[in-house]
């Protein structure tokens, strides 16, 4: 059987110590990677032979969602799983927007770990009951004029904003358009950002306003 080989990227030195005994004391898989920020993560898990990664979203600096998104644009083949405490609607369809095709909560035993990431590797995309519901009751919601998660989580004067970024306006232009103030819309574009877990106007505009 093949051995399954883990990396982690998880801040809180405790549960990073105790998930990877975990994972080396069970058959079949194997943690020698272990990471406590995205930076180090991204930099050095291309450089080794890695299947699966661990990934908690609350890092210092660089988040795991971002973590996620640059390893599955340099490594589209490794798998990454969501192992938080975090299940706030927003950050879950980030992660799988991301890459993600895992979502657990660190409350989820041990054992049941162990066998999502057997599950993960086999083609599964393994998720805790709660995350699990959340995803369903999204696509149960009746569909309004917006069926971007994205667009729902700006406000209207947000999304005039973009847009008009999208149509490669400066800021100064479209303070003059709306009527408001140079400082206002740099300030619409800093909770965008936030908002989205993005860092740059085309990334803003390409979750928001997508290609077909």
């Amino acid at each position: 059987m093949k051995t399954i080989q883990i990396a982690i990227v998880e801040d809180v030195e405790e549960y990073r110590k105790a998930l990877q005994m975990m994972l080396n004391a069970t058959p079949g898989l194997q943690c020698s990677q272990v990471y406590s920020n995205g930076e180090s993560a991204v930099e050095n898990i291309p450089k080794q032979k890695t299947d699966i990664v661990l990934v908690d979203i609350n890092l210092p600096r660089m988040n795991g969602i971002e973590v996620m998104r640059m390893l599955k644009s340099s490594l589209p083949k490794i798998q990454c799983m969501v192992l938080t405490v975090f299940e706030d609607d927003d950050k879950i369809f980030d992660a799988l927007a991301a890459g993600a095709s895992g979502y657990l909560l660190k409350s989820t035993p041990p054992g049941k770990i162990m066998e999502a990431i057997r599950e993960l590797h086999d083609g599964g995309s393994p998720m805790s009951t709660q995350i699990a519901r959340k995803v369903v009751a999204s696509f149960r919601q009746p569909t309004k004029e917006v069926d971007n998660p994205y667009e729902q989580m700006l406000t209207q004067r947000e999304k005039e904003v973009l847009e008009l970024l999208s149509k490669g306006k400066l800021y100064k232009q479209i303070a003059g358009e709306l009527f408001i103030s140079l400082e206002t819309v740099k300030s619409h574009c800093h909770n965008i950002y936030e908002k989205l877990h993005v860092t740059t106007k085309m990334e803003a505009i390409n979750k928001v306003f997508p290609r077909g």
